[in-house]
């Protein structure tokens, strides 16, 4: 058995040895080209590319994109010239559905708006549970209620330019 031993360890021993010569003869030397690597020498020569000195380099070749596929253009993306023309008739209509949509989120800002003001109270709204004893809880929370008040007023102003940049509703339109 102790036989054995001795001569198992010289042959491991030469196993590692082997691997480690022919991991340094399969390093080559390595340029550096810009951004690029190599291992070429004849194209390192003729680039000018510089060798690289130290350890090891590892490089992981990104994904290239894919190529763009041509879309098949729609009629709202295509390109209008001077003589197409929307129907009037569905013109009007998306118009007056725009419209409406707006007049309804206006409606729910407007109540938002009432709402806020309403808990904010001209700025001194009712003290809640532990406010009474922690006054900067309770600023925080009237600072917050402003924000809002701020915020639904803007809402509100927002909303109302945009309906006034809507054409006119005119039932009988001149064609």
């Amino acid at each position: 058995m102790s036989s054995l031993h001795f001569s198992f360890v010289p042959c491991i021993a030469a196993g590692a040895v082997a691997l480690c010569s022919l991991q340094a003869q399969a390093q080559e030397r390595i340029y550096r080209c810009g951004n690029e690597y190599t291992n070429n020498a004849q194209v390192a020569k003729s680039r000018n590319c510089s060798p690289m000195e130290g350890g090891n380099i590892t490089i992981v070749e990104g994904t290239k994109p894919a190529p763009a596929v041509a879309t098949r253009t729609t009629p709202a993306t295509a390109t209008r010239n001077g003589n197409d023309r929307v129907d009037p008739n569905a013109q009007r209509a998306r118009d007056s559905d725009a419209k409406a949509i707006l007049e309804a989120e206006l409606r729910k800002a407007e109540g938002r708006l009432t709402q806020a003001r309403k808990e904010y109270a001209n700025g001194e709204p009712e003290k809640q549970g532990i406010e009474s004893r922690n006054y900067q809880r309770y600023l925080d929370r009237v600072a917050e209620l402003k924000a809002a008040v701020a915020r639904a007023e803007s809402d509100v102003a927002g909303l109302q330019r945009e309906l006034g940049r809507l054409p006119a509703a005119s039932g009988n339109a001149a064609r």
